[in-house]
Formats: structure tokens, sequence, C-alpha cells
């Protein structure tokens, strides 16, 4: 019945949470642990997503189909997991579609994990956050079905999306995404690109922000900031991806052509 108590609270969780539960009642080794578990998977209460990960699965239910959070799962990956890019947009409702893939931020991410039809992949944290010991800029801690995980907010996900958009699906898919966040606060978003140290970062984030400038109420002084930041000489959107595009000058960036003509917009 104590199990049962924990089960109810911790619909995911991992083998060092419940040794913790566990040692809370009474001192209880590893092989105890293993063997409770063993025990419950067989009835099929538990299942093992990969190694030391776990859901639970209600009583009479088919553990083969019942389905389990995705959103748990992806924050419980490493014990810092921070849910982002198109993974964040999503959980706060702001993807234009679902995706199968799940990211997460950490220091150290576990490899991919497959999980039914859900993959997940860690990011390590930029370069430049573990350098300066910002990695939790900007990272709010959010419930989900009584549990608490962490997710970076909409003003770092932006950015997150455009400094890394490999990681966020087509550009239709980000724009679309993006558009659907109607307010920032610009101090934050320009203050967490500052944070990334990354020129060609600041130029996409500034050119966002000027192409919603009316919808976003961007003021001067934020654009200023990041142009000065901008390279100095011509890069692409997408340097892994250089495909055809438009110089726009003030901010020496090669734009895809599908970005500056909307082309998904032409398809009704």
């Amino acid at each position: 019945m104590k199990l049962e108590i924990f089960f109810q609270s911790h619909p995911v969780f991992t083998g060092p949470e419940l040794s913790h539960f566990l040692a809370s009642y009474k001192p209880v080794g590893a092989r105890d642990r293993e063997s409770l578990l063993a025990y419950h998977k067989k009835k099929g209460r538990v299942i093992q997503v990969r190694n030391n990960l776990f859901a639970v699965v209600p009583s009479k239910a088919d553990p083969s189909t019942y389905p389990v959070d995705s959103f748990l799962l992806a924050a419980r990956m490493t014990k810092d997991a921070v849910l982002a890019f198109h993974t964040a947009l999503e959980f706060n409702g702001h993807a234009y579609s679902a995706q199968h893939i799940l990211r997460y931020l950490a220091l150290r991410p576990v490899p991919p994990v497959k999980f039914r039809k859900t993959a997940f992949q860690g990011t390590k944290f930029p370069t430049a956050l573990i350098r300066k010991e910002k990695t939790a800029f900007e990272v709010v801690t959010m419930e989900r079905l009584g549990m608490e995980l962490t997710v970076t907010s909409l003003e770092r996900t932006i950015v997150d999306v455009l400094d890394r958009p490999n990681l966020s699906g087509s550009w239709e898919e980000i724009w679309r995404s993006l558009e659907s966040v109607g307010f920032l606060d610009l101090d934050k978003v320009v203050a967490y690109t500052l944070l990334l140290e990354n020129a060609t970062t600041a130029a996409k984030v500034g050119f966002y922000l000027e192409q919603h400038r009316e919808s976003l109420m961007v003021e001067d002084k934020y654009l200023k900031i990041l142009r000065d930041l901008s390279p100095k000489q011509p890069l692409y959107l997408e340097r892994s991806n250089r495909r055809t595009g438009r110089l726009v000058a003030g901010w020496n960036l090669v734009v895809p052509t599908e970005i500056l003509d909307r082309a998904w917009a032409e398809v009704l």
C-alpha cells in the first residue's frame, strides 16, 4: 500500500526517486529495490523505458498500449534535463504541429532513447552558458500530472530555436510555431541572446524581431543592440544548409526565399 502512494504521485519515476521514497520508511538496498521493480514489471504495473527510468500503469490497464506522458519521460532522461527547442514550444501549446522527437538540454545527455513511436534526444547546454554558469537562465519549473519538470521560457526558447534551427523542423514549422507567441519580454530575449555570444544568432533574433516588429511591439533600442552584434560579413541563416536565399543587408544574413516570401502561405 505504501508503494501505491508513490505510484499515484509519480506516473514517471527514476530508480533514485524510488529509492528515496523507500528509504523514508526503512533502509532498502539496491537488490531489494530491483526485486520490487521486477515484481511490478511482471504484474504489468511498471514499464521500464530505459535503464533507471520507469512509468506506472494503472491497475487493469494494458501495459503495451497505456499512454505514457512523453514530456515527463523527456524531463527525466537526466537529472538536470530541461525541455527545450520545439519540445518547449509544444509543451507550452505553441507548436504548429506535433513531432515524434522530444528534445532536452543537459550537461551530459544520455544516448538517444526510443520508446514506442517517440524518440528522446538530448543536446548539451551551450558552451557559453556552461562557462558562465548560466545554464539555468530563463529555465522555469512547471507542473505536469502532479510532477515538476523544467522547461525553457518562451523568451529563451525562441532564441534557442533560431540558434539551432536544425533541431526544430522545417522553416515553415519554425516560423508558424514562433508566430503563435503573441507576447515576449524583449529584455529577456536580448539578455539571453547576449549570453550566447554568437553574432549569427544575434542577427537571426534581430531579423525575426524586425519581421514581427508591430505584433511584438519591438522598439528600436532592441534592434540596435542586436544589430551591433551582427556578423560583419554575410552568413547563412542556417549555415549547415546553404540553400538559395536573398541577402538581408541590415543583418548580413542570407535568408531562404521561402521565409521572405512566406511560401507556405500560398498553399491553401
